[in-house]
């Protein structure tokens, strides 16, 4: 028996169609969904509804993104399906802040993979962001990467490469992208990026500095280089969020 064989003798017995839901309601650390061609959601697990305020899930069931989520959120999550869907193209492994309307944050990776009919057509998307947990500085191998990851830290205004980075750390690039991968859940160039962000979050929240010196400051070669990583990550412009932050004050 071929393996597609196998697959559809055992699919063709369930009772319903294999969504996972079940599976996927006992994991607290990670929010999972499925949409429709036209953005709604489908399915979803109790994290999701939880992180939107919701009581039910079946709350949210039926609604899209924009529905669900603050305005701006919202048309940018909403923008991020319609490519999915539009493109056939998948999001893998994208480092996201999320921000919830049950006031929860936090990083996040994210993807979403288009689903299509036999006729190969794009009639939705499934998805799951997994949070990313807090290093240990007492976990095994972060002591050999200690000073790299400080340097980061330190002088994350100027230009980082990577393979510098590690052979400061006395490894291979690629020793040290498993090492970081290790500690971090993430890539060096991924952790570059969250430290970069996690300071332009502060600079725009905590002061008035404007944001093209924001962004010479977080290391951006300009304003709008800036702007587009900062709306990939988090949703928002930088303008957007430095608004919603006052309103949270």
């Amino acid at each position: 028996m071929s393996p597609s064989e196998l697959q559809a003798e055992f699919f063709g017995q369930l009772a319903g169609p294999l969504a996972g839901e079940a599976l996927f309601d006992q994991l607290a650390d990670l929010v999972f969904f499925v949409k429709n061609s036209r953005g709604q959601y489908v399915v979803v697990n109790r994290t999701l509804a939880q992180r939107c305020g919701r009581r039910a899930k079946n709350d949210l069931i039926g609604r899209r993104a924009d529905e669900i989520f603050p305005s701006s959120l919202g048309a940018s999550y909403r923008a991020q399906d319609e490519r999915v869907l539009r493109d056939g193209e998948a999001i893998l492994n994208q480092l996201e802040l999320h921000f919830y309307p049950s006031g929860q944050r936090g990083w996040c990776l994210t993807n979403k993979l288009p689903l299509r009919d036999r006729a190969g057509r794009v009639i939705g998307l499934i998805g799951f962001s997994k949070d990313l947990q807090a290093a240990s500085e007492r976990g095994e191998g972060y002591a050999a990467v200690a000073d790299a990851i400080q340097h980061i830290q330190k002088h994350y205004a100027g230009r980082l490469r990577v393979r510098d980075i590690a052979a400061r750390a006395g490894f291979s690039e690629y020793q040290f992208e498993r090492r970081i991968r290790g500690i971090f859940q993430i890539t060096p160039g991924q952790l570059i990026q969250k430290v970069r962000m996690e300071a332009a979050l502060h600079l725009l929240r905590e002061t008035n500095q404007p944001i093209a010196e924001i962004a010479l400051d977080c290391g951006y070669s300009d304003q709008s280089a800036f702007t587009r990583q900062f709306r990939q990550t988090t949703g928002l412009s930088p303008t957007e969020y430095r608004a919603n932050a006052g309103q949270r004050s």
